[in-house]
């Protein structure tokens, strides 16, 4: 069982940054992909961005691309997102997810944070 916790998010202008973390409890999560997906009021959660455990492939939405960059630090058991040139459009809940199989879907991923909500104002 692998248990993640988000934490940076916040309320933000348009055109700033933020920068959010996902701390994973287990050691054995540095195998596994992780992905942050978001999700605004009414809408479906969506893929945002993927990181394999390796680190050698990374995946950005096209909405993010060039905007959001994705890390890791498989020796902290931490993935980062940072988040660039903020638009009120980028506004949700954003989770970090963990899973065995690299992917973009909600379903390739078995565990998931609780969420962090990012807010741009225009």
């Amino acid at each position: 069982q692998v248990q993640l916790v988000e934490s940076g998010g916040g309320l933000v202008q348009a055109g700033g940054s933020l920068r959010l973390s996902c701390a994973a409890s287990a050691r054995t999560s540095s195998s596994y992909a992780v992905g942050w997906f978001r999700q605004a009021p009414g809408k479906e959660r969506e893929f945002v961005a993927a990181i394999s455990w390796s680190s050698r492939s990374t995946d950005y939405s096209d909405s993010v691309k060039g905007r959001f960059t994705i890390s890791r630090d498989n020796a902290k058991n931490t993935v980062a997102l940072q988040m660039n040139s903020l638009k009120p459009e980028d506004t949700a809940v954003y989770y970090c997810a963990a899973g065995g199989r690299y992917g973009l879907r909600v379903a390739d991923y078995n565990y998931w944070g609780q969420g962090t909500q990012i807010t741009v104002s225009s």
